[in-house]
C-alpha cells in the first residue's frame, strides 16, 4: 500500500512539474546552461531547417508569408499581463510596426519579458479582428492595436510553436 501511494505521489509531482500556471500551459524544460545565460525556452525546439524571415520583409509583404511556417526575430515590446499568453514583438529599431505573437494556450512566457530579444518558429497570419476581440485585447490585456473606423483591426499575427527569449 505504501508503494502505491508513493507511486501516486510521484506521478502527481511529475504531472505538476510538466505544467505551469492555472491553465496548464506546457513549458519546455530549460537546461542549467540556459538558466545561467538568462535564456528562456518555451514550446517546441526551433528547427534549423525552417526558413528565416527578416522582420522588415514579414511586415512589408505579410501576404507572401501568410500561412507559412517561418522563424522570426525581434524584441519583445509588451507581454500579456494576465497570463503571459501573448507578446507583442517588433524589430530592434524602436517605433516600427509590431506583431502580436500567440501560443494557442499551449505555453506562456514570463510576464516580465519586455525588452528581451526574441526568436520564434511558427506561422504568420494576416487576419481581421472583430470589434469585440479588439476591445478585449486593448481593455483587458493591455494590447495596443490600430483600429479601423468600425472598431475592427487588420492584424498580422504569429502563432508560435516554439520561443526563445534572451537579454
Amino acid at each position: 500500500m505504501k508503494t502505491f501511494f508513493a507511486a501516486l505521489l510521484l506521478c502527481a509531482c511529475a504531472a505538476a512539474a510538466a505544467q505551469e500556471g492555472h491553465h496548464g500551459h506546457q513549458q519546455k524544460q530549460e537546461t542549467a546552461a540556459d538558466a545561467a545565460s538568462g535564456r528562456v525556452l518555451r514550446g517546441a525546439a526551433i528547427g534549423a531547417e525552417t526558413a528565416r524571415v527578416s522582420f522588415a520583409d514579414a511586415l512589408k509583404e505579410p501576404q507572401k508569408y501568410d500561412g507559412k511556417k517561418v522563424v522570426i526575430e525581434g524584441v519583445v515590446r509588451r507581454v500579456c499581463q494576465a497570463e503571459g499568453c501573448w507578446m507583442e514583438i517588433g524589430p530592434k529599431a524602436e517605433g516600427e510596426e509590431s506583431v502580436r505573437v500567440t501560443f494557442d494556450h499551449k505555453f506562456a512566457v514570463p510576464k516580465d519579458s519586455s525588452a528581451m530579444n526574441f526568436r520564434a518558429e511558427g506561422t504568420l497570419k494576416v487576419e481581421t479582428l472583430s470589434k469585440e476581440t479588439v476591445e478585449h485585447l486593448v481593455k483587458e490585456d493591455g494590447a495596443k492595436i490600430r483600429t479601423n473606423p468600425d472598431g475592427t483591426a487588420n492584424e498580422v499575427t504569429f502563432l508560435a510553436t516554439g520561443v526563445e527569449l534572451w537579454k
